[in-house]
């Protein structure tokens, strides 16, 4: 039991939305801003320009959670990403960090900095770890790179459910101070398809708008 107990433990401390064990995160913010951040993760992709249409038509401002890889592929998709949103790290290959030493989680994260930086002339302030793992050091790589742990309140699943259960799934979520998980890529694959992403952003957004909740960046949470 006490072995059961403790594996528990640790899956939570490594994976858990709200866990703090081995680095400071964010998984939702105080009701009261009248707003929710919209993140989207695994990018940028060929398939970003129709997510950046659809979220302009809906005057909905988003977090995206770029790999380094994907940034160094495809410079133009991300400034225009940088261009109307934020930009986030969310690691150069997308590795799972768990079982990582601090060296290579560093490396990771430094050089998607120093990509990211050199396409938009910033840096990003806020991280991702990829299916939320999280490790021993990570902690310490964050505070030297100057970087806030982002998790969600809810993930979308999108990269396995149809559009309809996305919707549902995250809508079912959507409260005031919430953040919401999606993807515009597919880990580091090339021309990934996201209809159901799309499809599913297409019907929530106008839903949450009539809850009468903004949709905005984490950074936009943060200052308030």
């Amino acid at each position: 039991m006490a072995a059961g107990a403790a594996a528990g433990f640790l899956s939570w401390a490594v994976r858990g939305r709200s866990s703090q064990i081995f680095a400071p995160s964010i998984w939702r913010f105080p009701a009261g801003s009248g707003q929710i951040a919209l993140t989207f993760d695994d990018g940028p992709s060929e398939s970003t320009p129709a997510l950046l249409e659809l979220l302009e038509r809906h005057n909905a401002k988003a977090t995206f959670f770029v790999c380094g890889h994907n940034a160094k592929r495809l410079p133009a998709v991300l400034r225009s990403v940088a261009a109307g949103h934020e930009i986030g790290n969310h690691t150069w290959s997308h590795r799972r960090l768990d079982f990582s030493s601090r060296a290579a989680m560093r490396e990771e994260l430094r050089r998607t900095q120093a990509i990211i930086s050199d396409i938009t002339g910033r840096a990003p302030t806020l991280f991702r770890a990829p299916y939320g793992v999280r490790w021993l050091g990570l902690g310490s790589v964050q505070e030297e790179l100057g970087l806030t742990g982002v998790m969600w309140t809810s993930i979308g699943r999108d990269w396995k459910l149809p559009a309809a259960a996305i919707t549902r799934r995250l809508l079912r979520a959507t409260s005031d101070g919430a953040i919401l998980c999606l993807h515009d890529g597919r880990l580091l694959n090339e021309r990934p398809d996201i209809t159901a992403t799309l499809d599913a952003v297409s019907g929530l957004l106008p839903l949450i708008a009539e809850r009468n909740l903004a949709m905005t960046s984490v950074s936009a949470m943060l200052e308030r």
